[in-house]
């Protein structure tokens, strides 16, 4: 049982958790904490938390539990802001979606990481943000990796654990750089190219006839470019160095495709087309649901 849980960063992750928490009675209070006070009325409004501030030290003040669901580029200065404000029994874990960037922020901050601090990534989400998206079982059969460090304290990893557990996560345990570079490909990418191609069709003349003639295979392709365009800027910058290495990947197949289309190259087509059914159908078809996952 959580006797008080804080959370900063009151939209969909954060509000979901919130949420089943409560709905379960695993917490006995929530706190909400975000720097807009609109956000926080109507999370109070809406019952997915039961007190607010938009003072990081006041909100986490006696807390057993911090999650931190802030952007990327927040992190650092919300543990600025929690230095000598956490209870001795407080354990704080985040969802940011790259954890190397986040572990850099907290040792920068702390000059290491403390044993209270336990990384995670909740694999679970969809392109609308906000608080008013949060949702009942958010988390039911959807992956959460944790990334602890070898300073991570055993006893605040199994309370991380036993939290997303709860809610009906499976939980995973990854080294952090292995969880970028993983992300990166299956999640990070996607997003890139749903972005880019919904960009470039938006910028071309006849922008409207495309849109509006527009099948759902394009709909479904391009879904998560709904999502929120300053949270994927935090994460496309924050895990710049896997992002690359994998766009370079995709841009020299691309490369490859556009020479077959123009050759003519009806055989290297086809075998592309069918090694990716074949992958897909092998890999994707029946694993947990992650749309528009972080």
């Amino acid at each position: 049982m959580i006797n008080k849980l804080c959370v900063i960063g009151v939209g969909l992750i954060g509000g979901s958790l919130a949420r089943d928490l409560k709905r379960l009675g695993a917490v006995r209070e929530v706190v909400g904490c975000s720097r807009n006070p609109e956000n926080l009325q109507k999370a109070l409004d809406l019952g997915v938390i039961d007190s607010f501030s938009t003072d990081v030290a006041q909100a986490a003040q006696g807390a057993d539990m911090v999650v931190l669901a802030v952007p990327l580029e927040a992190m650092q200065g919300i543990f600025e802001s929690l230095q000598g404000s956490l209870a001795e029994s407080a354990v704080v874990t985040d969802v940011g979606s790259s954890k190397c960037a986040v572990i850099k922020a907290v040792d920068t901050v702390f000059s290491g990481t403390p044993a209270w601090f336990v990384p995670g990534h909740p694999i679970a989400g969809a392109e609308n943000s906000g608080v008013e998206a949060a949702v009942d079982g958010l988390f039911v059969d959807h992956r959460v990796i944790l990334t602890p460090i070898a300073e991570t304290g055993a006893g605040a990893l199994q309370r991380v654990r036993g939290m997303w557990q709860q809610v009906g996560a499976e939980i995973i345990e990854m080294e952090p750089h292995h969880h970028d570079e993983v992300l990166a490909a299956t999640s990070h990418l996607p997003h890139m190219l749903a972005y880019t191609l919904v960009d470039v069709l938006g910028r071309m003349q006849d922008r409207v006839e495309i849109f509006r003639y527009a099948a759902g295979g394009f709909r479904d392709f391009t879904r998560i470019a709904s999502s929120d365009p300053r949270m994927w800027h935090d994460v496309c910058l924050a895990n710049r160095e896997a992002m690359i290495g994998v766009l370079e990947h995709f841009a020299e197949d691309l490369d490859q495709l556009i020479e077959a289309v123009r050759a003519g190259d009806g055989e290297y087509l086809f075998g592309v087309f069918t090694r990716a059914k074949a992958f897909r159908d092998r890999f994707a078809q029946n694993g947990p649901a992650a749309s528009g996952s972080r």
